[in-house]
């Protein structure tokens, strides 16, 4: 379903997802641009007085949120307490709420923090919505560096194109300490099956598929002024 409230007309998707946090929540902060522009809204509404505590997806947005005085909590604490909300961008996404994650380099925690949420929501720009997952042609995987050359013969023989992501002339290194595979792919029949299929290869941590796991996305332009919201 897919609709724009009037309330919310005009609004940037960040601004969206602001109407929805309450005061002593618990929320999920991602990472990448637009869970960036999410914690600088959040942390102008906290300077502002608002009492809520966030739990970071990444290093970069741990800073963020501490820069911008969102007061933040442990994953043992979030485990115990539950999240009320879990806000982050995505790389692409169907109207079925399938979503590819990953280009930031930060989905094994982004998996594990909205897995904590009750709720999900999901902030895009123009370009990300697509009809079958992988339409963007790049699927990123999570392995543990010493499986690389397995991980990489899995992956092939799935029909994908991994390619090692290399940062500074080195294998890039995620904040867990993971290598990252790039997968080239074509639009992907079945993302379900895929899924379970990367995930029985060894060494395998995550990979960018996030299925079942958004009960909302807001869909902005170029600019991030929503332009509809979508739901099961």
């Amino acid at each position: 379903m897919s609709s724009i409230p009037s309330q919310s007309a005009g609004l940037t998707v960040f601004e969206r997802a602001l109407q929805l946090v309450k005061p002593n929540q618990w929320l999920g902060l991602g990472s990448g641009r637009a869970s960036a522009a999410f914690v600088r809204a959040l942390g102008e509404r906290v300077r502002a007085g608002l009492l809520v505590h966030g739990l970071p997806t990444s290093e970069e947005t741990e800073a963020l949120a501490l820069a911008e005085g969102v007061p933040l909590v442990s994953l043992d604490e979030a485990v115990e307490h539950g999240l009320d909300l879990h806000i982050d961008g995505a790389d692409e996404f169907t109207t079925r709420l399938e979503l590819i994650k990953g280009n930031g380099r930060c989905d094994l925690r982004e998996r594990v923090v909205a897995s904590l949420a009750r709720e999900r929501i999901y902030l895009v720009g123009a370009g990300k919505r697509v009809s079958s997952l992988g339409e963007r042609g790049n699927l990123p995987v999570d392995v543990v560096p010493f499986t690389l050359p397995l991980a990489m013969f899995g992956l092939r023989n799935l029909g994908l194109r991994p390619v090692l992501w290399m940062l500074d002339d080195e294998p890039g290194l995620t904040d867990d300490g993971n290598f990252i595979l790039d997968c080239g792919t074509d639009p992907i029949e079945d993302p379900r099956m895929l899924d379970r299929l990367i995930r029985a290869i060894p060494g395998v941590v995550s990979n960018g598929l996030f299925l079942g796991m958004a009960e909302r996305v807001f869909e902005g332009d170029a600019e991030f002024r929503l332009v509809a919201e979508h739901s099961l």
